[in-house]
């Protein structure tokens, strides 16, 4: 009864089946992953912002790298702002309004430097350089931020242009730079003096997103690609048991 499965038609229905099942299981998976590293991401601030500021030179010494389990540390650095070498990382957008991100070498006492995202200005949204960016405060200042990673992006979006760039890296911005540069960058929330003209860093968003939604949606329809699978075969059968005796009764019906 169950031989029409083993037909071209049946055959070719089965593999599409398994193939559709596998792919939704697959993506399903990938949104759990993705929820996962959520849950993680924020247990991870979480963790920090319960702690004091500590010196960026203990978190991220010159020329090493750091974990990543460090990202969104707060940390805090003296120094004076170098102006000359200051980059904009455009098309940043708060809200519905376009703007650039003010990113500062501050140089330590060492000779060192570490990029300091000063924060947000409102701007046109044009490829060119804005003008009144204000400027950073001249003389000793003191800020408190959130260590960040840089972009992982190592094309033409990192290497300025006009001296404008679209992501952040300390890697390319060393070539740009008379400093050694500390990896990664503060996301400025305070400083000292204080802020002047510019937004400072927003804090990182904790909400849990719908990732495990999804993931349960996609496990869902692998679910329902094999029910259906089975709810067609089912039906076959019903039918070829049913033409039998359409056929006998066919044949005992008086003409």
């Amino acid at each position: 009864m169950l031989r029409f499965l083993l037909t071209p038609r049946w055959l070719g229905f089965g593999a599409f089946v398994i193939a559709l099942a596998v792919t939704c299981v697959f993506l399903g998976m990938w949104q759990h992953d993705r929820h996962e590293q959520r849950q993680q991401h924020n247990a991870q601030v979480e963790s920090h912002a319960e702690s004091d500021p500590i010196s960026i030179e203990q978190v991220a010494p010159v020329g090493a790298d750091w974990p990543s389990e460090d990202e969104w540390t707060q940390v805090t650095a003296t120094g004076r702002y170098d102006a000359e070498h200051e980059v904009l990382v455009k098309f940043q957008q708060r809200g519905s309004q376009p703007g650039v991100d003010v990113v500062t070498p501050l140089v330590l006492d060492d000779g060192s430097a570490v990029l300091v995202d000063r924060g947000w200005v409102q701007t046109p949204n044009t490829a060119s350089r804005p003008e009144g960016v204000p400027a950073p405060p001249s003389g000793q200042v003191t800020v408190t931020g959130w260590l960040r990673a840089d972009s992982s992006n190592d094309g033409q979006a990192v290497q300025p242009e006009d001296g404008q760039v679209r992501l952040i890296s300390s890697a390319a911005l060393t070539e740009h730079t008379p400093y050694d540069l500390v990896s990664g960058y503060i996301a400025l929330r305070e400083q000292n003096p204080p802020l002047d003209g510019l937004e400072p860093a927003e804090p990182p968003e904790l909400g849990m997103g719908v990732n495990l939604f999804y993931s349960w949606q996609w496990y869902f329809f692998a679910g329902l690609a094999g029910f259906g699978f089975f709810w067609f075969a089912r039906a076959e059968v019903k039918e070829r048991r049913r033409e039998p005796h359409a056929e006998q009764t066919e044949q005992l019906t008086p003409s």
